[in-house]
Parts: C-alpha cells; structure tokens; sequence
C-alpha cells in the first residue's frame, strides 16, 4: 500500500475539487461550467438564502464572477440549441446532479430517502396519485400549492374527475413520487420547486437508458466519489453521495479488487484511504475562495478538521448568544489552507454585503491574508451586484478588514 503525508492528501482533495484548475480570464461558459461539475459531480441546493443560495456558490468559488443565468438555464431550461445540464434529485442531500446520472441514483443503489414514510398514504389512497400525476401532467411545471388548490376544492381548475383531497397529503405525494422519480423539478419559481413529469425534462437517451444494475450504479457512485473527494476514507466516498454502509463497504472492495480503486495510507490518518490509480497530486495550491456552508470540499466536518485542522460548524440553529463565530459563516481558503472565516450576509436593501465578523486563524500571515480576503469580498459584493462591503465589529480581524476596504 502506497503511503502518502497529510500535505500531499490535501493537496490531492483541493486538486479534486478543482481548486487548481485556471480561473476564466474572460466570460465564464458552459464549457467552464462543466468543468466544474465533472470536478464536484454535485451542487447542494439549500434554501437559505442570507448571503447566496448554496448552489450558486461553489461555481463562483472555482471560476469567479459568472452569470447566474448561466447555472439556472443549464438546471431549470432546456431547449434543441442548449439541452438541460442537471436534474434535481436526493444525491448528498437534495442536489443539482448531471442528467447522465439520474439513471444511477434511481437504480436502488441508495437507501429510500425519508419519503419511504408517505408509503403507507400511498397505499391508503392509490387514487391519488393518480389524481397528482394527471394534474402534473395537464399543469405542469405546477407548485405544491397550485396542485393543493386543483385537488383540495380550493379552485374551479382540477382535472376532469378529480376526487377533493386533503392539502397536506397532496403535498406528501408529490414529495414522495419526487423521492421515487416519478416526479422532477421542471424549472424554480423564486426558488420553489414546480413539478413536472421526467419525460418532459430529462433527455430522451437518459429515459432510454432504462433501469441501472443497482451493484454497478454503487461501484460507479463511489468512483464519482473517489474523483471529487481525490483521498478519502470509505465513509467519506459513502457520504458524498449517501450511500448505506454495507452497499459502499462492498462496492469498495470490488473495486479495489479490479484495481479501479487503490488503497493508500495518509500520515496522520487512523483510517485507511481510497484514491483513483494515477490520480495526479500538485506540488502547490495558490490561489484564493470564499467557501460557502455547503461546498463539497467542507461539507463533511470531521474531514475538513482532519484535512485543514479547521474545526467548522454551521451555527444557524445555535442560538444567537451560543455562537461562536456567527450566523452563515464563510471559510476563506487561500494558497491550500483554511485562513479565515467570515460571517456574511447580502443586505439587499442598503446594497451592500455585510460582515458582522471576521475571524483569523491561528499562525496566518495577517497583511497578506487580509489584503486578499478584502479582495475576495468586494469581489463576492460585485458578483451579487452590491455596492459595497462593510464590517462589523465581532472577531479580531474585523477591525484590519474594515480598514482594508477603506
């Protein structure tokens, strides 16, 4: 087994992620746009929305300044000239995944999400799925709600025939044929989703694919992993994508059988590790990122302690008293380590972005590490079309901050 030190698996799961790849010099494309899904296989959506939605983030963290647009056309539009890029569905969490995927994720590879619950309402009222899929498929893209309406008695518009439910079961329903892919997301409305059938979103060579061995969509599930994490422990290949122990326990060892999977150890490390054969590791990192709660190179916690000795917590639910460093948090990654952290938020109505805190890591080289954190924050404030960026009080670098972006 190859050994390897802790320096060099970092450097490999930065490389993963694509934080080596060149920054766009010019506008940022499709063509960029899927360089970096081929590098994160996912994007996380969340629906807090204090800084950034959670998606939009870590493409910005990977090619800087881009439109938008861009990431909403290629996960909510489709059309002859420019087909559809991603599909949602329950990945690591419920996620923005490449189209060519669906099939592995629908294949039984992974465990029934914490829909499985509405099963029995299912079974209890066969009529009305039925009822949601023809509603969906004479409405669609339709919202819960609209559905709620249609089939609650609360509209004139149903379908012909269509029995009076409850609200809240039409609700459970449709979260339930979207756990089980007989609904998707046709397009967002102010970020709720509207439902749709998969016929009228996904390719048809997708739908053609048919139902995948749910063994090989395993083994094939934890290579994505391999590639997007480029060192990890089996749990952390199992969780990029959620998979049961026992189906990633298996799929790693037939793959290290086939030689598609090699181990190693890392220095430092009470584990043992996975990586592609051949996967290349850099000599350096450089460069600089704002890393929002949800990126995929720091949503596993004790990987981010273990990799960048980072302990990082989410503290949205912490009660504002208990926080240590603040609501939405940001690390700062710059040159390969983990420097800083920023409290953020986008005050839309003043049009500015707000930094209530600022935090400094132990032993970084503060002139530096500030001057490119202003940097990375009025370029974040840019992006979002605000005018500006102001600091608060809270944390030791708040003050430095403030005076380098004056």
């Amino acid at each position: 087994m190859e050994t390897i030190g802790a320096p060099a698996a970092r450097r490999a799961a930065l490389a993963a992620q694509g934080f080596t790849d060149p920054v766009p010099t010019g506008p940022v494309t499709r063509r960029h746009l899927q360089r970096v899904l081929d590098r994160v296989r996912l994007l996380q959506l969340d629906s807090v929305n204090v800084a950034v939605r959670a998606h939009y983030m870590p493409v910005f963290s990977r090619l800087g300044p881009y439109a938008r647009t861009l990431l909403d056309e290629a996960a909510w539009s489709h059309s002859a000239r420019r087909p559809r890029m991603l599909v949602e569905y329950w990945a690591h969490e419920a996620s923005l995944l490449p189209v060519a995927d669906w099939p592995l994720l629908q294949s039984g590879a992974k465990r029934s999400g914490w829909w499985r619950h509405y099963g029995a309402l299912v079974e209890a009222n066969p009529g009305l799925v039925d009822d949601v899929l023809a509603a969906v498929r004479e409405l669609g893209p339709v919202g819960a709600g609209e559905l709620e309406a249609v089939l609650g008695g609360c509209s004139r518009r149903r379908p012909p025939g269509a029995t009076w439910w409850e609200r809240s079961d039409v609700k459970r329903i449709c979260e339930y044929l979207f756990g089980t892919g007989a609904l998707t997301t046709g397009t967002r409305r102010h970020f709720q989703r509207l439902y749709d059938l998969p016929e009228r979103v996904l390719p048809p060579e997708v739908l053609a694919a048919g139902p995948a061995d749910p063994e090989q969509s395993a083994r094939t599930l934890v290579l994505r992993s391999a590639s997007a994490l480029g060192v990890a422990t089996e749990p952390e290949l199992r969780d990029y994508y959620r998979l049961g122990p026992t189906t990633s326990q298996r799929a790693v060892a037939q793959l290290v059988d086939e030689g598609a999977l090699a181990p190693v150890a890392v220095r430092g490390w009470n584990r043992p590790a996975y990586r592609l054969p051949g996967a290349k590791v850099p000599r350096t990192v450089t460069g600089r990122a704002l890393l929002c709660p949800f990126d995929p190179l720091i949503w596993e916690r004790e990987r981010t302690e273990r990799i960048f000795g980072f302990r990082y917590r989410i503290e949205i639910y912490v009660p504002e008293p208990r926080r240590e460093f603040g609501y939405y948090v940001f690390p700062f990654l710059l040159d390969g380590e983990l420097v800083a952290r920023v409290d953020l938020k986008a005050d839309r109505a003043a049009g500015v972005l707000r930094v209530p805190g600022a935090f400094a890591e132990p032993g970084v080289d503060e002139p530096r590490m500030v001057a490119e954190l202003a940097g990375a924050l009025r370029e974040m404030a840019q992006w979002l079309e605000l005018d500006g960026v102001v600091v608060g009080e809270r944390g030791g670098l708040a003050g430095v901050l403030a005076a380098a972006l004056r």
